[in-house]
């Protein structure tokens, strides 16, 4: 495997290090503060509720991709 491969196993590897560390601090949070509020609203109206997963799955997906990002050019600056 040339240079170029193993840089792209390592960011790759990385990467997935990152994102699974984010993604458990993330549900524990979650999990933390909004879960009485998430379960107040299931039990009221699961439209609003299934609304508010949905939001909360996509501003996750944003949020963890822009870290993902910052963090692997920070590391790459740094690596260079």
């Amino acid at each position: 495997m040339d240079a170029k491969g193993k840089n792209a196993v390592i960011s790759i590897l990385i990467e997935v290090a990152i994102y699974a560390v984010l993604i458990v601090a993330y549900f524990f949070l979650a999990l933390h503060f909004l879960g009485d509020w998430l379960a107040q609203i299931y039990e009221r109206d699961r439209r609003i509720y299934a609304v508010a997963a949905l939001l909360l799955i996509v501003g996750q997906g944003l949020l963890l991709e822009t870290l993902t990002t910052a963090l692997l050019r920070w590391i790459r600056s740094k690596r260079d």
